[in-house]
């Protein structure tokens, strides 16, 4: 996606910052003991997991949004403290809101390991200088897809009856939160703009699930991992919601390095992620995750998602061309 399409998603999000306040301000009031209370604008920075020592190299891993930065901590803490173990390194675990800024963070040598979205990657691969080193397996495969869901007692049933309600989108890169949901307005020959009576962004895909449990939104897409995450392990707000629609499969969200990291680091990384699966205490953490174990990268796993994001540039700029002349 290049700077004048996000720049566009940015003003489109603008306009209804009213309803994502109101959002805002619904979750942080809430009194639900089943999910921790959630900040969208909070950033944890530097969670080291173990003590550092004088001298020692630090790694710093990067975190965007996938999920809500309480939830993070929870999802990602046990495997950063594995990984700190396993390396004898001190590790920082550095949270930002976007994927936009993790990427900025691995163009500017600041970020040496992040866990990132598949839309993200794609996109951002040579602009930033990232390279992915290993996929999660989870159910079999390498896979994961875009869910739309609604509320589970609305007599929703498709992306067409969505039409005039109100909708949620996760980051405005991301491939299942975003990308996938416009790839399939398009195809209806629709904008989000025009389509839908109001829209937002929640930053994270359990926001987004919430969202539609409580029914501050009609509808959102979602990662599918994350969405049989809950389902399985904390079903609350998931339960609550009901899958109508699920893309075609795509490469799920891969972990990825700057290029500008030391390659032996890059090279002991890689061989201790991906063996991981090998060691009875790495198999537990992988376990808690649903992640069979992970597999070195193919690019064709990703080619549909650049397929779209292609897509999607020609008809914006064949729009853009119409409006100019």
């Amino acid at each position: 996606m290049n700077d004048s399409q996000f720049k566009r998603y940015i003003s489109n999000a603008s306009r209804w910052f009213g309803v994502a306040l109101i959002f805002i301000l619904f979750i942080s009031c809430s009194n639900d003991a089943e999910y921790k209370q959630i900040d969208f604008t909070q950033k944890m920075d530097a969670y080291s997991p173990v003590d550092k020592k004088k001298d020692r190299t630090t790694l710093r891993v990067a975190v965007a949004a996938m999920i809500s930065p309480k939830e993070t901590f929870i999802y990602y803490r046990e495997l950063i403290d594995y990984l700190a173990a396993k390396i004898d390194h001190d590790v920082d675990l550095i949270q930002r809101k976007t994927y936009l800024e993790v990427n900025e963070l691995l163009a500017k040598r600041r970020i040496d390991l992040a866990f990132i979205c598949t839309g993200p990657y794609v996109s951002g691969a040579d602009k930033y200088g990232i390279e992915a080193i290993a996929t999660p397996i989870v159910r079999g495969k390498p896979f994961y897809h875009s869910y739309l869901i609604v509320n589970k007692d609305s007599a929703l049933q498709s992306l067409t009856d969505l039409k005039g309600k109100d909708f949620a989108f996760t980051d405005p890169e991301s491939n299942t939160g975003a990308l996938v949901p416009r790839y399939w307005l398009r195809q209806l020959g629709a904008e989000p703009e025009t389509f839908f009576h109001s829209f937002t962004y929640t930053y994270s895909h359990d926001n987004a699930i919430m969202a539609v449990a409580k029914n501050l939104v009609d509808g959102a897409a979602v990662d599918g991992h994350m969405w049989e995450y809950y389902q399985q392990r904390n079903a609350f707000y998931s339960s609550k919601t009901r899958v109508i629609k699920k893309s075609e499969p795509f490469g799920s969200p891969p972990l990825v390095v700057s290029k500008a990291l030391n390659p032996s680091m890059k090279r002991m990384l890689t061989d201790m992620i991906l063996s991981m699966h090998e060691d009875p205490e790495g198999q537990r953490i992988l376990g808690e995750l649903m992640i069979d174990h992970f597999a070195p990268p193919e690019s064709r796993w990703y080619t549909p998602v650049k397929a779209m994001i292609e897509r999607i540039s020609e008809v914006e700029d064949r729009d853009d061309a119409s409006q100019e002349s």
